[in-house]
């Protein structure tokens, strides 16, 4: 148990809405800041708009329920702050709005926290990043797999935002000599959703935007609260995603039948995701739970 006491923003999001009650499960202490109310009888919702610098501030320094009132003090900064608000995709607002949305309020809770003093803290970047989820047309991979050096180059508005996002919790590591770590979360799948699987492996082509990769809401979970325990690394990013290709043949054949002309730079397990998880695994210590093998039947 930790005792850490955390802000996570958009703890109300189809992401947030698993990851919090996972942190809950660890012993965090935890306040949620969303546009809506998440509803959980543990987690109280702090409602704001971190487009808002203002409301960003405040919301850093406020009580994470009505009993934090009995301890006769004002409340203070967090332990470490988790960011996921955000527009969680393209086509909900403009592009511009998306693009507004995201950079702003990124660059307002980093902002807060490091002048706050808060010394860790953990964003949500995006597999689009890696620019072919959301890109016009066909793009080509450059390589395979995608690791955290990879040459990220998105052309829409939401992966870009998430890139900027990245340069940004940079700066801030660098100027305040803190951790802050950006997760690149892949596509990301609720416990209910595993019955979308035998539809993916029929169509193996229909996930080539996502790398054949995924994330289980629940290990997600798991991947932020290693990210918040593991101290002292900086600014860095990592893959947040499960082990395994999305796919019952292996990996090399995915990529010889759609990627045909992309280099792989280094071996690949027989099942492993194109988009991997190595560093989360041999630095976060990051073991997955929730393999999709356990809730799809095989074909």
């Amino acid at each position: 148990m930790t005792g850490k006491r955390v802000v996570f923003t958009g703890g109300t999001g189809k992401a947030g809405r698993h990851v919090l009650p996972h942190l809950l499960s660890r012993g965090y202490d935890l306040l949620n800041v969303d546009l809506k109310r998440l509803d959980h009888p543990c987690i109280h919702t702090l409602i704001a708009d971190l487009t808002n610098s203002g409301q960003a501030f405040n919301a850093l320094t406020t009580h994470f329920g009505f009993d934090c009132f009995e301890s006769g003090r004002p409340p203070a900064a967090p332990d470490a702050v988790v960011h996921f608000a955000a527009i969680p995709r393209v086509l909900i607002e403009p592009d511009n709005e998306t693009f507004r949305q995201n950079t702003i309020s990124t660059y307002n809770v980093i902002e807060a926290a490091a002048k706050f003093g808060v010394r860790k803290i953990v964003i949500a970047s995006s597999e689009t990043a890696y620019g072919v989820c959301f890109a016009e047309g066909d793009k080509q991979f450059h390589s395979f797999p995608l690791e955290e050096d990879y040459d990220v180059d998105p052309m829409d508005s939401y992966g870009l935002s998430k890139l900027v996002n990245e340069k940004t919790a940079r700066a801030f590591a660098m100027r305040y000599g803190i951790d802050i770590y950006a997760l690149r979360i892949a596509n990301v799948f609720e416990p209910h959703e595993y019955g979308l699987f035998p539809g993916f492996l029929a169509d193996l082509a229909s996930r080539k935007r996502n790398a054949w990769g995924y994330i289980d809401a629940r290990d997600l979970g798991e991947i932020v609260h290693l990210a918040i325990q593991k101290d002292g690394l900086g600014f860095q990013v990592f893959n947040a995603v499960n082990d395994t290709v999305t796919a019952n043949v292996p990996t090399r054949e995915i990529l010889r039948r759609y990627c045909p002309d992309v280099p792989i730079t280094r071996e690949l397990g027989e099942f492993e995701a194109p988009l991997s998880n190595r560093k989360a695994r041999e630095v976060l210590g990051f073991k997955e739970a929730h393999n999709w093998r356990k809730y799809v039947a095989s074909r």
